[in-house]
């Protein structure tokens, strides 16, 4: 059996558990503007706070005299110390609360050998290991992660719990395809041996705003479990193509609307959660970015609602299928492209149509008859912005529903009804 890190190596000994690959940020196939505008504007703002505080402070001691000044400095040291001890204390409190419902999860893979052949010139089947995280669902073993964690060619699904425990019959429910923009897979533990699972309560991401504080909880390096890190949102609305950082590995996949965080996302801490300080996870980490520091990705929640809605009430995966590659606007995405709409799903003009159409041929979108440059501005009848992405909004629906899409196409405004299709999946289970 081969043992594959499809991760670069750390410095750290291992035994028998790998990491997943890791997925590095690259300029997506699809032109991006640029967006440090975005993180130029909140400096600014984080500045301006800044000295209207400082301003504020050195005015008021003005006021005062020498030794009272000294009294304001002292007591302004002390009351630092009193925030960060909190806040130490609540990251502990929330990876006390939420580390049980994060699971370790080891995945085995078949894959063809591409070093030689075996007997009779055949190729050799090859297995590789490797470890990523989950988050628990529900009590009855239904687990969330990514669709890279356990990927097509998966042979064999085991998770650890928080205690150490290793739980060996599980099943992939479903997965995305790998095509799909979202990036997520549904495990289903058979046997609990007897073990009490502590589901993770999910919160609601369009709540999220740029500076709140985060917490990442993952099996770092595929072998430190629950490992807990802690930053801020750095953005939301993030689009990334992601591939293995394994110099021969082709593989390579585009991720829309993702949360940007410098929150540590470790290699292995794929498919683990992203929570807000109520505990409460609004994200699921994804990505981190190659060759920089603390950037990494997470999926919104409220992405992956509707499926975990869907698969909590049937047991089964299928995900509504519009079939558009989209740009979520910002104010900054508009001005790159010229448009005077700021919020919506813009689909624009594929720098490869032929193995990444904007629309993809024979789907609900196609017969609709949806056109590149379209602007979808609402799906019906709830705006898309910010807080609410067609993605979410799309996948709160089954597939077979019709939903109206208010879309704008050369300046004007129109409703297009689409039936919704069924996504195409990896169906290759374990």
């Amino acid at each position: 059996m081969k043992k594959t890190d499809k991760t670069k190596p750390a410095t750290v000994s291992s035994r028998d558990q790998r990491t997943p690959r890791t997925v590095t940020f690259t300029v997506p196939a699809v032109p991006r503007p640029n967006l440090q505008h975005n993180h130029l504007k909140y400096g600014a703002l984080a500045l301006a706070f800044v000295a209207v505080a400082v301003l504020s402070g050195f005015g008021g001691a003005a006021l005062e005299d020498h030794s009272q000044n000294t009294g304001l400095i002292g007591t302004s040291l002390s009351n630092q110390k009193k925030i960060v001890t909190s806040q130490s204390q609540l990251i502990s409190q929330i990876a006390k609360t939420v580390g049980p419902s994060v699971v370790s999860v080891n995945v085995k893979i078949t894959s063809e050998s591409s070093g030689g052949f075996g007997l009779f010139g055949f190729s050799q089947p090859e297995q590789e290991q490797a470890a990523g995280t989950g988050i628990i669902l529900s009590s009855k073993g239904l687990i969330m992660t990514n669709r890279h964690v356990v990927p097509a060619g998966t042979t064999n699904v085991s998770v650890t719990l928080s205690d150490g425990t290793e739980l060996k019959d599980v099943t992939v429910i479903g997965r995305t395809s790998s095509s799909d923009t979202l990036d997520v897979a549904f495990l289903q533990v058979n046997n609990l041996e007897g073990h009490s699972l502590t589901p993770a309560v999910i919160g609601d991401s369009s709540k999220v705003q740029v500076g709140d504080d985060v917490v990442a909880i993952g099996n770092a390096l595929g072998q430190f479990q629950n490992t807990v890190t802690s930053g801020i949102i750095s953005g939301y609305g993030r689009s990334v193509q992601a591939g293995s950082s394994d110099a021969s590995s082709n593989d390579s996949e585009n991720l829309d609307d993702l949360f940007q965080t410098d929150a540590a996302i470790n290699e292995g801490n794929s498919g683990g959660p992203l929570t807000n300080l109520n505990g409460q996870v609004i994200g699921i980490n994804t990505a981190i970015a190659g060759g920089a520091q603390s950037i990494g990705f997470a999926i919104p929640i409220n992405d992956v609602r509707g499926l975990i809605e869907q698969v909590l009430k049937s047991g089964k995966f299928s995900r509504p299928y519009l079939g558009v590659r989209y740009i979520p606007l910002t104010a900054d995405v508009a001005n790159e492209y010229d448009l005077k709409v700021q919020n919506g799903a813009y689909i624009a003009p594929s720098s490869d149509p032929t193995t990444a159409p904007s629309i993809v041929p024979g789907s609900p979108a196609e017969s609709a008859g949806l056109q590149e440059r379209d602007i979808i501005t609402e799906l019906d009848g709830t705006k898309i912005d910010s807080s609410h992405s067609l993605t979410s909004l799309l996948d709160q629906h089954q597939p077979g529903d019709k939903v109206t899409l208010t879309i704008i196409r050369d300046g004007d405004s129109k409703q297009v009804d689409v039936t919704l299709g069924a996504a195409p999946t990896d169906s290759s289970q374990n």
